[in-house]
């Protein structure tokens, strides 16, 4: 029966109270927590739409051991659950049961910049974030400006003027863009009248529009 291969500095999902589950020497608890790792294995296999001979290639671990993994015949170790998480690119306490489902309402702080109110839809760092942006007022006089990634929106209320390039358009309630943010672009009023709109930033946009100062004005 082929052991589980050693793992490298840093490549172990995190394994946090899933470490401890796998020691519980046999309390009840642990074994309530073990108990459905296998169907979640199974689960978890079935839907990458992989084989056990393509996992045992894949983890090191031998078709035997995964088929009695998958059916509780065996009990699973730290040894041999890491390289399966890493195999399934989830973490070792979603893949063991023990991580607490959270609560998933985001609740974070508006952030107010140049007359602008954006409320996070989203709270995990890193990718594509979601803003509820309502524009009061600030400058109406366009200032295109360019940085890596791809921007969406959707206006809710009010008119947005959105300046792309050689396109100057007005986007009314109901209307969505989205663009190449390397092509100059600025949004803002229209007119007086605040408009709402959801907006996707990658993170170099997001940089860009929610987190940067203004720019200082040229002196004449």
């Amino acid at each position: 029966m082929s052991a589980a291969r050693a793992e490298g500095p840093g490549d172990a999902p995190d394994a946090g109270s899933a470490e401890a589950a796998l020691a519980g020497g046999g309390d009840e608890a642990s074994e309530q927590i073990l108990a459905g790792v296998g169907e979640r294995l199974r689960g978890l296999r079935k839907e990458r739409g992989m084989t056990l001979a393509a996992l045992s290639t894949s983890t090191g671990i031998s078709v035997s051991t995964l088929s009695r993994l998958e059916s509780g015949l065996r009990r699973p170790t730290l040894e041999l659950l890491l390289p399966l998480a890493r195999a399934h690119r989830v973490a070792l306490d979603e893949l063991v049961g023990t991580r607490p489902v959270a609560d998933p309402r985001v609740r974070a702080e508006p952030i107010v910049r140049h007359q602008r109110r954006m409320y996070p839809l989203s709270r995990h760092p890193g990718g594509v974030q979601a803003y509820r942006m309502i524009i009061e007022g600030g400058s109406r006089e366009p200032d295109p400006r360019t940085h890596e990634g791809y921007e969406w929106m959707y206006v809710l209320h009010g008119r947005l003027r959105l300046v792309l390039g050689e396109h100057d358009l007005i986007l009314e309630p109901g209307e969505a863009a989205e663009f190449d943010t390397r092509v100059p672009h600025w949004f803002g009023l229209l007119d007086e009248k605040p408009v709402e709109l959801l907006v996707l930033f990658g993170p170099q946009g997001e940089r860009m529009h929610v987190r940067a100062r203004p720019r200082r004005k040229k002196a004449d």
